[in-house]
């Protein structure tokens, strides 16, 4: 390495150490340069998978939500529409007595006073005045006569025989007639349900 007479390095020597430190910059920023692409799309592949999983959150918390939302206006519905339930076990007991009333009334009303005919017609227009309020708010008369049993709105009291007019499984006497409230049976109608020809008495088909 050449030296001046002052015993300093040289100006050749100065450019060539200045040469050198320039390359061995180059060299370690090169390195950094080399690694940074890779670092840096493993930090994306981190966030595309966190993005993921914070969307599938969202969207399981909104389903339920959603489900969550139908289940209570279903319910509100329900309260809407049974809360005059028990109302409606009470009064169906009224048009009960007007339908026993009219049955009791002679069918040929030829022979009656006049006084007597008016008064069974009116009791016969109150009634159907009655029903037609009680299914403008859901409420229905079932008399399932000839229809098959149905154990959900049908409470059997005994069997009958088979005969031309009513086939096994079916509906044969009507007791009493059933209500139904906004399709759920309010108040099963009391039956008499015709047995298969051959079959004991005292186990009702309610497959047929």
């Amino acid at each position: 390495m050449p030296i001046d007479q002052h015993g300093r390095p040289g100006p050749e020597t100065e450019g060539q150490e200045a040469a050198g430190t320039r390359e061995s910059g180059s060299t370690a920023n090169g390195g950094e340069s080399a690694e940074a692409p890779g670092a840096q799309g493993g930090r994306t592949a981190e966030l595309e998978t966190e993005v993921a999983r914070l969307k599938d959150q969202l969207l399981r918390a909104l389903a339920e939500t959603e489900n969550l939302r139908k289940r209570h206006a279903r319910e509100r519905e329900d309260v809407q529409k049974f809360a005059v339930q028990q109302f409606a076990k009470d009064i169906v007991s009224a048009a009960d007595n007007m339908r026993r009333a009219l049955a009791a009334a002679p069918a040929d009303k030829a022979g009656l006073p006049d006084s007597v005919k008016g008064l069974v017609d009116g009791v016969a227009m109150v009634e159907r005045e009655m029903l037609s309020i009680f299914e403008r708010h859901g409420l229905k008369r079932i008399e399932p006569l000839g229809e098959r049993f149905d154990p959900a709105f049908h409470q059997p009291m005994f069997e009958m025989d088979a005969s031309e007019q009513h086939q096994p499984g079916t509906v044969g006497q009507v007791l009493q007639a059933g209500y139904v409230l906004h399709g759920r049976c309010l108040r099963p109608a009391l039956v008499a349900v015709v047995k298969a020809a051959g079959r004991a008495s005292g186990s009702i088909d309610t497959t047929a």
